[in-house]
């Protein structure tokens, strides 16, 4: 299967407009609730997004380092830091980007590809967002059109090796369900 990327910047707006509206609802009361991810608490979750945001912010210059998980951390992010860590990212990937991006593991060096490192950004983003919501109860349900461009992008990121550490098991849903339904139990959540 071949994920046509036209407008990964305009993916990730999308979903950066949804998450930021989902950090709205977190309040200090919220954060030892659980997540859809299993043994995840809100301030685990939040922890790992600003992360992430920063990880991919570093990436518009050409090169990133995967971070270290900061998951049980005492130090819960600001939510106002992460919305703006947030804006960060937008800006950084609506000027030009230096072509393919150069991740740094611990397991080697690896040449990713912009506009799918993009799009990649804006399914975790989105995802996120909606983990955000269910555990601060919430609950706005993934936009429609937007769950179906993402859901190729997961189809294509998501693999069986993935299963377990980084994703729980894809949940069985009816053929005719919503993209949203689709996307969220591929990726594991109920």
């Amino acid at each position: 299967m071949t994920t046509r990327l036209d407008d990964p910047v305009g993916l990730l707006d999308r979903s950066l407009a949804y998450t930021c509206a989902q950090l709205a609802t977190v309040t200090d009361d919220v954060l030892d609730r659980q997540t859809p991810c299993a043994g995840w608490r809100l301030a685990d979750l939040l922890a790992h997004m600003e992360d992430a945001l920063d990880a991919f912010t570093e990436a518009s210059g050409g090169r990133f380092t995967v971070p270290v998980s900061r998951i049980a951390s005492a130090q819960v992010p600001a939510i106002h830091d992460i919305r703006m860590k947030a804006t960060a990212l937008r800006a950084a990937w609506a000027r030009p980007t230096p072509g393919d991006i150069v991740l740094e593991t611990v397991s080697g060096r690896f040449d990713l590809n912009t506009p799918l490192l993009v799009a990649t950004a804006a399914l975790e983003v989105a995802v996120h967002g909606w983990d955000v919501g269910r555990a601060t109860g919430s609950a706005v349900p993934l936009p429609e059109e937007h769950a179906a461009a993402l859901l190729p992008i997961a189809r294509a990121m998501v693999t069986p090796a993935d299963r377990g550490m980084r994703f729980a098991a894809e949940r069985p849903v009816a053929g005719d369900a919503a993209a949203s339904v689709h996307l969220l139990a591929f990726l594991g959540r109920a």
